[in-house]
């Protein structure tokens, strides 16, 4: 039975612009889910910051200075709203426009969508996407979570369990438009690292084990922290060459899908881990530290191998061993779980609980 048609209004990160790269794996989340749900009939209006682009998606675009991105605060950080706000400019449109939706759907990492949820009388959905990063973010999730059922979602279990109720979460885990990535049964020598450059990451274990394993590396993503970027080229001249930059979905999938392997380092809980699924779309295996999201994607021993978290000589060995998985079945974990019509059901549901829970 299809569900009703619904008028949804998506409220992009305000770490950056769509399409910038500095939202990471929301970028990819939200182009997903216009995607799909439009595809299904609903209204979609995304807000994201001046500048966004993603695609053909239509965009109200809003000025205003950037929010710190939660990655680099610590724990403890004060919560912080810069002066002319882009993510205050934001919500301020939203509740200036919530009477034309029956739904708000927050995809911002930050204390203050979180707060303003009671104050909105259309209802605020929050889909969270990355773990634990700070204590006031746990306790706004914490508040949300106890006066408003129903209202969390995350990409993974692993990543809700990092705030302590797991349970107050809808998992929803993520999705690519398939048609964007190509198979490819016959790979190069090069494996791949995909992401952010930031700490946080770990792309030095990704380039020791490289080294170690005779294997090129192909390095792709956000140039974000240049002097983590810096320190990295002193110790690894070849990282210079390797870096391909920040591409854009074709000309990665282009890259991507020649590779032997797909290489997550990750220092921190993922919540889940986009670049998994982007590999396994073009049939490359992943291997992946033990540790958040990509515990819950890699078939160990069929699409790709778990290694113990911060362990190069693991990586060195799955690499070793990469060549006797089967690039079909990597390409087949994509299309049975993680296709875009399987992404759109899951939120479908969702929303329709918290719109028949508001009008109860």
């Amino acid at each position: 039975m299809p569900f009703p048609t619904r008028r949804l209004l998506l409220v992009s990160t305000p770490v950056g612009p769509l399409g910038s790269g500095l939202g990471g794996g929301v970028e990819l989340t939200l182009l997903n889910l216009y995607k799909g749900l439009t595809a299904q009939g609903h209204h979609i209006t995304v807000l994201a910051p001046e500048g966004s682009h993603l695609g053909d998606v239509p965009i109200v675009e809003i000025a205003g200075q950037l929010q710190p991105t939660a990655h680099t605060q610590g724990r403890d950080t004060p919560i912080v709203l810069p002066s002319n706000s882009v993510l205050g400019q934001m919500w301020c449109h939203a509740r200036q426009h919530q009477d034309q939706y029956d739904l708000i759907v927050n995809l911002a990492y930050d204390w203050l969508p979180f707060y303003l949820t009671e104050f909105f009388a259309t209802p605020v959905a929050h889909f969270v996407t990355m773990g634990s990063l700070s204590d006031a973010m746990d306790a706004a999730i914490h508040r949300v979570a106890h006066r408003f059922p129903h209202r969390l979602g995350a990409y993974t279990r692993t990543q809700a369990e990092t705030f302590g109720v797991a349970d107050a979460f809808e998992i929803l885990s993520s999705a690519v438009d398939l048609d964007l990535y190509q198979f490819c049964p016959t790979p190069g020598n090069a494996l791949a690292w995909l992401g952010r450059i930031s700490p946080e990451k770990g792309l030095e274990d990704a380039l020791e084990a490289a080294t170690i394993a005779q294997a090129p590396l192909k390095i792709l993503g956000k140039l974000e922290d240049a002097d983590y970027w810096q320190q990295l080229c002193q110790r690894f001249p070849s990282a210079v060459d390797s870096y391909l930059g920040f591409l854009p979905t074709h000309e990665l999938q282009q890259v991507l899908r020649q590779c032997r392997a797909l290489v997550m380092t990750p220092r921190w809980v993922e919540a889940f881990g986009n670049v998994a699924i982007e590999a396994l779309a073009c049939g490359v295996p992943v291997i992946a530290y033990q540790r958040g999201g990509p515990t819950e994607i890699v078939q160990p021993g069929k699409t790709g191998w778990l290694v113990a978290p911060d362990h190069v000589p693991g990586l060195v060995d799955a690499i070793a061993n990469i060549d006797s998985l089967d690039r079909h079945a990597c390409r087949h974990q994509a299309e049975t779980d993680y296709s875009l019509s399987a992404l759109t059901t899951r939120f479908e549901c969702w929303f329709e609980t918290i719109i028949t829970a508001q009008s109860a």
